[in-house]
């Protein structure tokens, strides 16, 4: 795949941000636009002032990317300060029925309505302990509650609260490949005395849904019919379309190494695909 210029990659980038205990979610997500001279940046997954971890901002075009790689599994290290003596094991023990399909009412001053709603919870472990404060890890379904978790566990012991948290994996972005604000900074002065290779390795494409998707080609001769929006059709493919894929996926469009968008994968007599986000 031929590399991107700069240009391509900020118009349609993402950055994996380390966010700092302190600022909103959105007042990170206007900085890094503001720094970057963007139009517009969204941050996939909102994380409350006093969360640190994973925060991925997206810039200009890949705003629009939000409901593929948003709506993901998180991940989450954090301390639980319980009320009441208990011992590891039995904190283990209650923390198991947490996991699988629980019901959560949004906190009175979250921004979605207040209705019961069901999430899973992949795991939750109590890891280790240290007087009345335990470290736990959970990987959750988005839109889960950690704070009302450690809540709702605590009525089953006599009290407890959550005291810190981190998000460590959001989708398919991770801690270990996130950057701090304070390195955002430093790599911001060199690009503005152009240096451009530091910015260059932080951005990265948002073709990153090719992790998530599967891969549909199509011929170059049809890509201008394509770019006003037509389906694609049978006749358009340049290669077979894999057996792997299902009637429902979301699939993502290429011309050669050319990216075209993301399609819901139909398969329907000589309709293969329709348009979901086209990069035009």
């Amino acid at each position: 795949m031929n590399q991107k210029t700069i240009k391509e990659l900020l118009e349609f980038g993402i950055i994996n941000i380390d966010k700092p205990s302190g600022p909103t979610s959105f007042t990170v997500s206007r900085y890094i636009a503001k720094e970057l001279k963007a139009k517009k940046s969204s941050h996939l997954g909102t994380l409350d002032p006093q969360v640190s971890g994973v925060l991925p901002i997206a810039l200009n075009r890949a705003c629009r990317l939000n409901p593929y790689l948003m709506n993901k599994d998180k991940t989450y290290v954090g301390i639980i300060r319980v009320h009441k003596d208990i011992s590891l094991e039995n904190l283990k023990k209650e923390a198991k029925s947490f996991v699988g399909k629980i019901s959560q009412l949004p906190p009175v001053r979250s921004s979605v309505k207040r209705a019961e709603r069901v999430r899973e919870v992949k795991f939750f472990e109590i890891l280790e302990q240290k007087d009345k404060d335990f470290l736990f890890v959970t990987q959750v379904q988005a839109g889960t509650y950690i704070r009302k978790i450690c809540s709702d566990l605590g009525e089953k012991i006599g009290g407890a609260h959550m005291l810190e948290l981190r998000r460590t994996k959001a989708g398919i972005f991770d801690e270990n490949k996130s950057i701090t604000m304070y390195e955002f900074d430093k790599i911001i002065k060199e690009y503005k005395i152009g240096n451009e290779e530091p910015l260059r390795k932080i951005l990265i494409s948002g073709e990153i849904l090719n992790e998530m998707f599967s891969k549909i080609l199509i011929r170059k001769d049809v890509v201008k019919k394509i770019m006003t929006g037509s389906p694609i059709f049978k006749s358009f493919l340049s290669e077979p379309v894999s057996e792997k894929i299902k009637k429902g996926d979301k699939v993502v469009v290429y011309s050669d190494d050319k990216f075209i968008g993301v399609y819901e994968f139909i398969n329907s007599k000589d309709l293969i695909a329709k348009p979901e986000f086209v990069l035009n």
